[in-house]
């Protein structure tokens, strides 16, 4: 990408993060969808040319793979610093109230992995290992795009007249619209971590050895010990930084006080270098350092103030990368889909991910009323809305750098097709499905 294609990209992108928001308030179009329309539309003119991301030069994919890294851990910090239902890793009550969230991880997304995975290698003739990188390529739902159906700002959950209650207790006000954002909020904030060991094991599968030692590593090394190391760092990093930030008795160091927003930046990336340093995840380090950042005093005001800073840094990487992908759409990223992409694009949006979220919220169900608990309908928007996006294409970006998988341009080919296809279907039903929801009275309950 020649130097001035960055100039137009940046100008652009901070005019369409001006405009659209305001211009699209009252319409059922997401700004993801304009970008995308747009940038398709640039990708046919020659300016596209010097805009468009060629998935075959090693220079192209090592940007992609950067750009959407950084958009992800942005994007997991302000999820992090937004939810405002408490977990504590030592108390099983609150761990309860995020009923939905573990069922969607434990059961929807492995099951969403398996059928993509199964659908390739066992119907389209894809190689094992391109299968389930494919699967787990797909698995993530999205943090950055799903901003329709996710919570709002710090303390947007908690009624003002809410007095404070013990870090164990939940004080949020459950709505219907309320639990489905919720669901989907905190199920984005750790599912793109926990999608990584699917994609280490698509890595591993191409190397080769033998399955039992092969299954062995990957149990104790990709999924146990680097998950554990992730969130470890991110819990003593977020707590620390709270400590600093909202007690210390040294004023240049209670950030809170002064309201300097940058320290959700500062902690964002921090939390993700260290965390890769010793061989963890970073993205489950990040949003496990928001949560755990929040929890030190959670109606505090300076909660906002750090989030309205990631937001928008969020908002502007966002347009960016839409608008690249747009281009790139239409520039030739396209080139290889067939019926088979296709096929897997329409089965994983109507049928994989919907069928595989459902029944997971279906099994021994928690009770409506309670935190966590849904009715059918809620469970219903919960199991259509698993956007697709950017982590979808920060890891066949790094799977790409890492091994050479047969057939790789078609995959590209079916990502890319399968994001378009989620940032316009889910983009088009987010605000009808959202108003639908929301019309219903709130009820408070705790758990």
């Amino acid at each position: 990408m020649a130097s001035e294609g960055y100039y137009l990209l940046a100008g652009a992108s901070l005019l369409a993060a001006v405009l659209l928001s305001t211009l699209l308030r009252k319409v059922s179009v997401s700004p993801a969808l304009v970008l995308l329309a747009g940038g398709a539309v640039i990708g046919l003119t020659p300016v596209g040319d010097s805009l468009a991301i060629d998935v075959t030069d090693e220079t192209h994919l090592l940007v992609v793979e950067h750009v959407t890294e950084l958009t992800v851990i942005v994007a997991l910090m302000g999820v992090g610093l937004a939810l405002d239902r408490p977990l504590h890793l030592l108390r099983r009550d609150t761990w309860r109230t995020w009923s939905s969230t573990w069922r969607l991880l434990a059961l929807a997304m492995p099951l969403t992995i398996g059928a993509v995975a199964l659908l390739g290698w066992g119907a389209l003739g894809l190689a094992p290992a391109t299968a389930l990188l494919l699967g787990a390529a797909l698995a993530s739902t999205d943090p950055v795009l799903a901003s329709d159906v996710q919570v709002g700002a710090p303390g947007s959950a908690i009624e003002d007249d809410t007095p404070d209650a013990p870090y164990g207790e939940d004080p949020t006000t459950r709505t219907e619209a309320g639990e489905v954002r919720f669901a989907l909020t905190s199920e984005a904030g750790l599912n793109d971590g926990l999608a990584f060991p699917f994609v280490y094991a698509a890595v591993l599968l191409l190397a080769g050895g033998s399955l039992l030692g092969g299954v062995a590593e990957w149990a104790s090394v990709y999924v146990v010990a680097k998950v554990v190391g992730g969130v470890a760092v991110g819990v003593l990093l977020g707590r620390g930084l709270g400590l600093l930030a909202f007690r210390s008795r040294a004023a240049p160091v209670r950030f809170a006080a002064q309201s300097e927003p940058l320290l959700a930046v500062a902690a964002l990336l921090t939390a993700y270098g260290v965390a890769e340093l010793v061989h963890g995840y970073g993205f489950l380090a990040v949003f496990a350092c928001a949560m755990a950042l929040r929890s030190a005093e959670r109606r505090h005001d300076y909660h906002r103030t750090m989030h309205s800073v990631v937001q928008r840094l969020e908002r502007l990487l966002t347009l960016a990368v839409l608008l690249v992908l747009g281009i790139s759409l239409s520039s030739g990223l396209l080139a290889e889909l067939d019926w088979r992409g296709v096929t897997v694009g329409l089965a994983l949006v109507f049928v994989v991910r919907p069928l595989a979220a459902w029944l997971s919220l279906q099994l021994a169900a928690r009770r409506d009323p309670l935190p966590g608990g849904m009715d059918g309908r809620s469970r219903l928007a919960v199991a259509f809305f698993g956007v697709r996006g950017v982590g979808s294409l920060f890891y066949l970006a790094w799977a790409s750098l890492e091994a050479e998988f047969s057939e790789i341009g078609w995959v590209w080919s079916t990502v890319g097709f399968t994001v378009a296809l989620s940032v316009v279907v889910h983009g088009m039903a987010a605000a009808p499905v959202m108003r639908l929801l929301e019309g219903e009275p709130a009820v408070l309950q705790r758990a």
